[in-house]
């Protein structure tokens, strides 16, 4: 994979061409682990967070584009209903984990708890403090039970967040993205980032470490996301049956074109 100097993406953006290629490539092998997940029952769950438009949502569609999403499950809930306010916290995360040969991706999770929740104060203190108490004990649980635990934090500088929301303003197909929430979160910049520095400090563990991803340059973020995730498990190339198709039987013809001749077709406007 082309390799960045420094740590931002600056001016030194990946080339489409370049992006194309390596994603195309990193895909193919997304495609041989899929066949290695499903042989072997392994179950993973990969944790992808991070600030406002950074860039998950693209992450993720690459991730997923070419694999099937019968084994690539995508999660991302809702805000909690009154009935999930009354249960144990992780307990609506936990039932969406994966059954052997899945893998479980959350565009936010219970990691909630330590942004989200904590900054805007949809917990309280004592919750939000409970929760950086219990997870690492909650996560060496999961993982000493043979999930494989993924946790991916995407970081996207002050001004390239900016830029992002305001095009998001401009552009009446990215107008959708532009909640409520993110014109708060807007404001409270450093707010979040303390409460980042916090949940690392706490969570950032051996069984369950945290991983930084820089998203200035989403072409290469998306890249990275990819083959740290690859990095992250020892799958191996299944071999496939060579498959050939069989020959059309012409036995009970069909003239199945002027059948269906009449019928109401879209009108061909492109």
């Amino acid at each position: 994979m082309p390799k960045k100097n420094g740590h931002g993406a600056g001016s030194d953006k990946l080339k489409r061409k370049i992006y194309e290629k390596e994603l195309r490539e990193l895909q193919v092998e997304l495609c041989r682990l899929q066949d290695w997940i499903k042989v072997s029952g392994e179950r993973v769950v990969i944790v992808l967070e991070g600030r406002d438009a950074a860039g998950k949502g693209g992450a993720i569609k690459a991730l997923t584009e070419r694999v099937s999403p019968r084994v690539f499950r995508v999660v991302a809930l809702p805000a909690p209903s009154d009935r999930d306010k009354s249960q144990m916290y992780i307990q609506r995360y936990v039932e969406r984990f994966p059954a052997g040969g899945e893998i479980v991706i959350f565009d936010r999770s219970w990691y909630n708890r330590a942004g989200v929740e904590y900054v805007m104060g949809f917990c309280t203190p004592e919750q939000h403090q409970r929760f950086l108490d219990i997870c690492p004990v909650f996560e060496k649980f999961v993982t000493e039970g043979g999930l494989r635990l993924i946790k991916i934090w995407l970081e996207v500088g002050q001004e390239e967040q900016d830029r992002r929301f305001r095009a998001r303003i401009e552009d009446p197909v990215r107008q959708w993205k532009l909640s409520p929430m993110d014109i708060e979160s807007y404001s409270r910049w450093y707010d979040y980032s303390r409460a980042r520095d916090l949940m690392f400090r706490h969570t950032d563990t051996e069984h369950a470490p945290w991983h930084i991803v820089h998203s200035d340059d989403k072409k290469r973020a998306r890249l990275n996301v990819i083959a740290h995730i690859l990095s992250q498990i020892p799958y191996k190339k299944v071999d496939r049956a060579k498959v050939k198709l069989p020959s059309r039987s012409s036995k009970r013809a069909y003239d199945d074109r002027s059948s269906i001749a009449d019928r109401r077709y879209v009108a061909e406007k492109f």
